[in-house]
């Protein structure tokens, strides 16, 4: 029995000291930090309330004033000192001649030596006055532009002798200007070419002889040698109070013309050195604007081939197929170029010839007097013809068709001109319109105007 109660006492006690087996230890729950109360609780934001807006009164807001906007004005483009537009902008003022010194008399004429003033230089020119009962309105004029002379070796009174004496003996004041740099005038010979002086000092000695009591201010012509005929051509085209031009182997192509067909001589035209004057205006010009083929443009802006339209009278080329100093073909594409603008323009070629035209000069200074009779001692107003007209400088038959063996139906006289109305298709015969019907006319004696659109006529066949 005592036993039975120490075994159940055993069991009691061994229940008491061992317990369940131990559970998995489980994760730490984290704890909220209670909250301070000295830390303020935050609180959402709330938003500031917008007090109500005034009622807005209507107010015309006004339009900004426009500012106005200056337009620049455009630079115009500054015209090239050697272009015509240029020379013609220049003013040529009437003014004295001066006489220096009286000469021995020629035939029927006086003789001086005389000066005026050009761009501020003071130029010697020769001076010849008729003899004899002055015209009422004064005595023509014919303004002689020479050639190139070595400037130091120029003289007023030497050269062209047997020429002044031509025209001089013949009832016209003649007046031979030396340019700038020849002789005692004062200044820098500049050339011809790539400078205007020249152009300006006959320009500026026409002037002074349209102030000259003795002459005849609308009864103005010029002739020309060599270089003087490149500024006779250029002093045509600007100033319309030339009114006829003579011009012996002329220089009278444009500034290609020069650059690609003057050949002097029978060798090749050697590169001018760059210290010549040729060679400086050459190369400053083609530095500046190119060649002429790659700017046209603006070298047709500096020749006077380009203007002819404006020329202010008739012209008449004279030139000499053995001319080794200026090639022919310079005045042959001058006449085409004058007839394709409608001007009146003749040429006169000298087989075998020289360029002073020596082996025919009494034929060529006779042709040349009696132009300047018919055109300058009768002038003509180019300005005033706007149908083509043909003109005679001298008799001229008129007959019934274009050729030689056409009866003569008329006469042309010097003077008279008749409406053109056709012509064959080489223009060596005109067809005119007289009272009593159409004639034709041979175009080797007379001048033609505002010829360029006449039409060829079907009728010019022979007999």
């Amino acid at each position: 029995m005592k036993f039975k109660l120490l075994l159940l006492l055993l069991a009691l006690i061994l229940a008491a000291c061992g317990g369940a087996a131990p559970s998995p230890t489980p994760e730490p729950i984290a704890q909220l930090p209670t909250a301070r109360a000295d830390t303020p609780t935050a609180v959402p934001p709330t938003a500031t309330p917008i007090p109500p807006s005034p009622t807005a009164t209507a107010t015309a807001t006004p339009l900004p004033t426009a500012t106005p906007t200056i337009t620049p004005t455009p630079t115009a483009t500054p015209l090239h000192p050697l272009s015509i537009p240029y020379l013609r902008g220049q003013t040529f003022p009437p003014q004295e001649i001066v006489i220096e010194q009286t000469l021995a008399a020629g035939s029927n004429y006086d003789r001086y030596i005389a000066s005026y003033r050009s761009e501020g230089y003071k130029i010697y020119a020769l001076l010849t006055v008729p003899r004899g009962e002055q015209p009422a309105s004064g005595w023509p004029v014919v303004i002689f532009n020479h050639g190139y002379i070595p400037p130091r070796e120029y003289r007023t009174t030497e050269r062209y002798v047997a020429y002044v004496d031509a025209f001089a003996r013949n009832g016209y004041i003649l007046f031979r200007p030396d340019y700038r740099g020849h002789g005692d005038s004062e200044g820098e010979a500049a050339g011809g070419y790539g400078s205007q002086a020249y152009t300006i000092d006959v320009l500026n000695a026409v002037a002074a002889m349209k102030a000259y009591p003795a002459a005849d201010p609308n009864r103005i012509g010029m002739w020309g040698h060599s270089m003087g005929g490149w500024i006779t051509l250029r002093a045509m085209v600007t100033d319309p109070d030339i009114k006829a031009g003579v011009i012996w182997a002329g220089v009278v192509g444009s500034y290609e013309d020069l650059f690609y067909r003057w050949r002097r001589g029978s060798g090749p035209t050697p590169t001018p050195p760059p210290e010549s004057s040729r060679g400086r205006w050459r190369n400053s010009l083609t530095a500046a604007h190119g060649l002429p083929d790659q700017n046209p443009a603006f070298w047709r802006t500096l020749s006077a081939n380009y203007y002819l339209a404006d020329l202010s009278g008739p012209i008449a080329l004279h030139h000499a197929t053995g001319d080794t100093s200026v090639p022919v073909e310079f005045s042959e594409i001058l006449h085409e170029q004058g007839l394709e603008a409608g001007v009146p323009i003749e040429i006169n070629v000298y087989q075998g010839d020289n360029h002073n035209i020596s082996a025919n000069f009494n034929t060529a200074m006779a042709r040349s007097v009696a132009f300047f009779d018919r055109w300058l001692k009768q002038p003509v107003d180019l300005a005033a013809i706007a149908e083509p007209t043909l003109f005679a400088s001298s008799v001229v038959n008129l007959r019934a068709g274009p050729g030689m063996a056409f009866a003569v139906v008329g006469q042309l006289a010097p003077g008279a001109g008749l409406p053109i109305i056709g012509s064959t298709i080489d223009r060596t015969w005109w067809q005119v319109q007289t009272a009593n019907g159409p004639a034709w006319a041979i175009a080797d004696l007379t001048l033609a105007a505002r010829a360029r659109d006449v039409p060829v006529t079907d009728e010019a066949t022979g007999p």
